[in-house]
């Protein structure tokens, strides 16, 4: 399983992800942890992401990407990764994608097991 990681090593808030996919890649053998890079990146019909995600609580595996708010684009420094996944999925590029959702939070520890959890539940999906 490939799950592609999200996240900006540079700026502290935004590297979350790519730290707990660092600590998760040591226990979890089956899970191929890909940073990503570009939209190109995905090639499956069926993606896995996880990514930083504003105004939640705690880790989501968030299943339905239509729920995820789309900001409206004015420029090419407008990026919104849930504007391009809605775009490749309206053109048939992917089919479904899953989203593990990631806090703004310090308590990392947390935040590993309730990604591990979430992972081991796709595992068995």
């Amino acid at each position: 399983m490939k799950i592609y990681v999200c996240g900006n090593p540079l700026l502290k808030e935004d590297s979350i992800a790519l730290k707990i996919a660092k600590k998760l890649s040591k226990k979890l053998k089956k899970v191929n942890f890909e940073e990503f890079e570009a939209i190109e990146d995905l090639d499956e019909s069926v993606v896995y992401i996880m990514d930083v995600v504003k105004g939640i609580r705690k880790v989501k595996l968030i299943e339905d990407f239509d729920v995820v708010k789309t900001d409206k684009i004015f420029s090419l420094h407008d990026y919104d990764l849930s504007y391009e996944i809605k775009l490749l999925k309206k053109i048939g590029k992917i089919k479904k994608v899953f989203l593990i959702a990631i806090p703004f939070s310090k308590n990392e520890k947390k935040i590993v097991k309730e990604v591990e959890d979430q992972i081991h539940l796709i595992l068995r999906k």
